[in-house]
């Protein structure tokens, strides 16, 4: 199947492009990497009036740090955090979400920022930027506006941009060298969408975990965070049986989406089996299975 007509447009600049997203309003979508949107396109599951390719808008294509966070331009492509950005817990820790994200030539043209917009719950830099407090920056015609990542994600495929709004940038913040992270995905096969994704992120001083971060992608209709889950972790010295433990409030506090790729039951399961792969990852004693801090 073909897709129905519509009106190109390439804006060189970013001034540009959201002046024609202001003139086309809900008839217009943005194209950066389209390994979503022209799928469904192709399948007349989207029909935009106008497509907007910003894949010529230079300043829009930037990854870099400043002032205490990484900032990702709208067209930074997923495989740009295949090697080491940032310097700190980071550092190892972005490549090993990246090659989690489907297959090499989808990383070579999708972008971090369009996978947020997106917003598709199972996608892995929607749980990285809603766990780890990203902010999220769209710009209009008429100026810019800073979204919490928590405000973010609304619902399935849904967010807080308007119409008229071009997610132009996201900034992660840097966590400095007493934070430990751990990343677990469960996919049937190898680049398919995970039906559950776990993200643990937890600072660290003498001994004792001082403040925590438990994510959880692909159960509900976007990414969560399970409050209860970090509550229980803070002021512990990290152990198996305190993994379990925090892996049973995440699994029973989750509230499972059901589909034909897997009923609520199992994602629960799912829920509780990854979040104490995250924390064993992050806070064990077997760094060599993931990137640890």
């Amino acid at each position: 199947m073909k897709p129905a007509p519509f009106e190109y447009r390439a804006p060189a600049s970013a001034e540009e492009a959201t002046k024609i997203l202001a003139e086309t309003g809900d008839d217009g979508r943005i194209l950066a990497g389209g390994q979503t949107l022209v799928a469904a396109m192709n399948f007349r599951m989207a029909r935009p009036a106008v497509l907007i390719d910003i894949n010529r808008v230079g300043d829009l294509d930037y990854l870099h740090t400043e002032g205490g966070t990484l900032k990702i331009g709208a067209l930074t492509r997923h495989v740009a955090f295949e090697q080491p950005v940032v310097d700190g817990p980071l550092s190892a820790f972005l490549p090993y979400v990246a090659h989690h994200i489907a297959h090499l030539p989808i990383r070579m043209r999708g972008t971090f920022a369009g996978s947020c917009a997106h917003a598709d719950p199972a996608a892995e830099w929607c749980l990285v930027a809603r766990t780890l407090d990203a902010e999220m920056v769209a710009r209009s015609s008429k100026g810019e506006r800073v979204i919490l990542a928590a405000d973010f994600f609304v619902s399935i495929l849904t967010t807080d941009l308007a119409d008229d709004e071009l997610l132009a940038e996201i900034r992660l913040p840097i966590l400095d060298d007493s934070w430990r992270l751990g990343f677990a995905e469960f996919a049937r096969r190898a680049g398919d969408f995970a039906l559950t994704m776990g993200l643990a992120a937890a600072k660290i001083a003498d001994g004792r975990i001082v403040e925590a971060k438990i994510g959880i992608g692909a159960v509900e209709d976007r990414p969560v965070r399970i409050d209860a889950a970090e509550q229980a972790l803070v002021g512990e010295t990290p152990s198996p049986q305190l993994f379990e433990t925090v892996a049973d409030i995440a699994a029973n506090t989750v509230d499972p989406t059901s589909d034909l790729h897997a009923s609520a039951t199992y994602r629960r399961d799912l829920t509780r089996a990854m979040t104490r792969r995250a924390l064993q990852q992050a806070l064990g004693d077997a760094p060599d299975q993931g990137p640890g801090g």
